[in-house]
């Protein structure tokens, strides 16, 4: 059973770490709980704790890109320190004959992960994916800390019980939500100008 971390993070100021954000997860779970992630104000919390080596963010694409209502997020994203892994959303047809998209990122994060924790003291998962608890195991056997962060205020809970027992500690995003939600924004509205130059608050709207 992991410790259950304050709204801080988990992570020692000599401690070197990175996130790994799975962004189709990371969005419906900020959804589940009612509010928008403001990507800057994540960041900023990130980067408050211990050596951060680097946040990426996975998340899949329509090929059609120009009209991909995640494109401006991902653009967002990609200028202001994250580290963008996309691939193209895969159009399929299901039984009933509707045309729909898949984009599973697992693969991509396990083997980025598997790399990126012979370098790092700790890894932060931003995901409640069940299927990440044998990646989890392994990550630990290397020495490194493996933390989880995702919500059990749902019903049912976003996180996977057996993901969350594995892991060191687990964050619960809701307990961050003071901090990197967007505010005075109602949901799906277009979003407004920083008032850092040159940089701009990403649409967080995405295709999932």
């Amino acid at each position: 059973m992991p410790d259950t971390a304050p709204a801080s993070l988990p992570v020692h100021a000599d401690e070197r770490y990175a996130v790994f954000i799975d962004g189709a997860n990371l969005y419906q779970t900020a959804k589940a709980l009612g509010f928008d992630i403001d990507y800057k104000s994540l960041r900023r919390v990130f980067r408050e704790h211990g050596h951060l080596l680097r946040i990426y963010y996975y998340t899949a694409l329509l090929d059609d890109q120009e009209y991909s209502p995640v494109r401006p997020l991902v653009d967002w994203l990609d200028y202001n320190g994250y580290s963008l892994v996309t691939k193209p959303l895969k159009e399929y047809t299901n039984v009933a004959g509707r045309r729909k998209y898949k984009g599973n990122m697992d693969i991509e994060i396990a083997v980025d992960v598997m790399e990126v924790c012979k370098h790092v003291d700790h890894v932060v998962l931003c995901s409640g994916d069940g299927d990440f608890r044998k990646l989890v195991e392994a990550v630990q056997r290397q020495g490194c800390k493996m933390s989880i962060i995702s919500t059990l205020h749902t019903t049912p809970p976003m996180v996977a019980d057996e993901l969350r027992r594995q892991a060191d500690f687990f964050i619960e995003l809701q307990d961050l939500e003071p901090e990197i939600a967007r505010v005075n924004a109602p949901r799906n509205a277009p979003a407004a100008a920083y008032d850092d130059e040159d940089e701009e608050e990403p649409d967080e709207r995405a295709v999932r």
